[in-house]
């Protein structure tokens, strides 16, 4: 059995994850606009914008950013880990 994982999969799920939570933080947001979280989203979301309603290009644009910071992350944690993984002897 090998400790390495797979570049592909951890991108595809960690982006999967960061894209599902952006939309779910949308919805509550439109639910409940007094908790919204697009103050926070203005600093992490370049281009993103809010302003007193969202738009669906900047919606589309969010979730393409949530989608490319899963894949950033998967860029560098997982030839941290399999490199880790390799000189620890781990099999």
């Amino acid at each position: 059995m090998s400790a390495r994982i797979s570049f592909l999969a951890v991108g595809h799920a960690s982006s999967a994850l960061l894209a599902i939570s952006f939309t779910l933080c949308v919805i509550f947001d439109l639910i409940f606009p007094e908790q919204a979280m697009f103050k926070a989203w203005r600093d992490f979301l370049p281009g993103f914008d809010w302003l007193s309603w969202l738009s669906w290009p900047s919606f589309f644009l969010g979730l393409l950013e949530s989608y490319g910071y899963g894949w950033y992350a998967a860029l560098i944690w997982v030839p941290i880990y399999n490199f880790v993984a390799a000189r620890s002897g781990t099999k």
